[in-house]
């Protein structure tokens, strides 16, 4: 399906009106493919998105009959065999006018006016109320649809970013630190993101303190690293405090260090004197500190080791299979090896029931 979609994509240019008119029959019968199969993989509906994208943006070119596009919207949404997806109606706005566009809002009305308790329709209604707000660049309609009643964090962000899409910049980034100010949920640090993308696009000057402020009132090392982007030369300055501050978790010490500040050794000291417990991040920062001292990461692998093995199940004796053969290999020819042996001798004697272990063990080529 995907490559079909790459071909109209590609003939774009060439033929719209044929692109258009062949997109429509084949979202057709998208649509009832979709119905009938497993989606899990979400390989056609990201497929389907596609083909919306050429059809809105050829429908325009093409110059469709108006009165035959909006009739094509509203059955697409309202009356599908699936209602798995929306059409953006800013999307259809060159290809509606301003007549089509009118038309379009006064069938979205007319729903909304028909719409009962729990309609399945709601959702898609508005849906629509708020993109045709956005067409109408109405900022009280922007605020009425996307605030709602203003009890979700969520919602504010929604707000500042269809502010934004109509160039109401200043107001815009008022109701991304509204979204930032809402609680210290998720949905408000979402908010508090945004917002600070705002003031790093359009007021330079306020983003640091911006950053600042964020990451003290969500320390991670998500917000450390964009603190520290944002700071430039000026890190020096925030750097003791950040660490100070992301000390309540090794984890997020341990992933700052790495990523942002690619400092290994630094990694290495916090995730021992933090004691670091997340095996994830033991596995990166082992890989990172090898080169600097392979003897130091042997025991920290023998601990992982027996992190894997507290579970059974294929995947984690292949992993505890690998760290192993990676220990004899950075212990050759050192006293640690010996021990290495020992330590493999050890776990086949007491997991000595699980042959499937075994197996792996051997095709590492680990002794017996």
């Amino acid at each position: 399906m995907q490559h079909a979609v790459d071909l109209l994509a590609d003939a774009f240019d060439s033929d719209p009106a044929a692109v258009f008119a062949v997109t429509q029959k084949a979202l057709a019968s998208a649509i009832k493919l979709i119905a009938r199969a497993d989606d899990s993989s979400g390989v056609m509906g990201s497929a389907i998105r596609d083909l919306l994208d050429i059809h809105a943006r050829s429908a325009a070119v093409a110059r469709v009959p108006v009165s035959k596009l909006v009739a094509w919207m509203i059955a697409f949404q309202f009356e599908g065999e699936v209602d798995y997806f929306e059409l953006d109606p800013v999307a259809y706005a060159g290809a509606l006018g301003e007549d089509g566009m009118a038309s379009y809002r006064d069938r979205i009305r007319q729903l909304e006016a028909d719409l009962g308790p729990g309609s399945a329709r709601r959702f898609f209604v508005e849906w629509n109320l708020r993109r045709l707000a956005v067409v109408a660049g109405d900022v009280d309609a922007i605020i009425a649809t996307h605030a709602r009643d203003r009890r979700v964090a969520a919602w504010f962000t929604d707000t500042a970013r269809a502010l934004a899409e109509v160039g109401e910049v200043e107001l815009a980034i008022d109701w991304a630190r509204q979204a930032a100010d809402f609680d210290r949920g998720h949905q408000a640090q979402e908010g508090a993101q945004y917002w600070c993308e705002l003031l790093g696009e359009y007021r330079v000057g306020e983003e640091l303190p911006a950053r600042v402020e964020v990451f003290t009132r969500w320390p991670s090392s998500t917000t450390a690293a964009r603190l520290y982007m944002c700071a430039g030369e000026l890190w020096p300055r925030y750097r003791d405090d950040v660490l100070a501050r992301l000390a309540f978790s090794a984890r997020e010490t341990v992933l700052f260090a790495l990523g942002s500040l690619g400092d290994v050794e630094l990694a290495w000291d916090a995730a021992h004197a933090l004691n670091l417990t997340s095996v994830d991040v033991w596995d990166r920062l082992v890989a990172a500190y090898e080169p600097v001292d392979p003897a130091a990461v042997v025991p920290v692998l023998a601990d992982l080791v027996t992190a894997e093995l507290a579970h059974t199940g294929v995947r984690h004796y292949q992993v505890a299979a690998r760290y192993l053969h990676r220990m004899r290999a950075l212990a050759a020819g050192t006293p640690q090896a010996a021990e290495v042996d020992h330590l493999i001798g050890e776990l086949r004697e007491k997991h000595r029931r699980r042959p499937r272990l075994q197996q792996e063990f051997d095709r590492v080529g680990l002794p017996r």
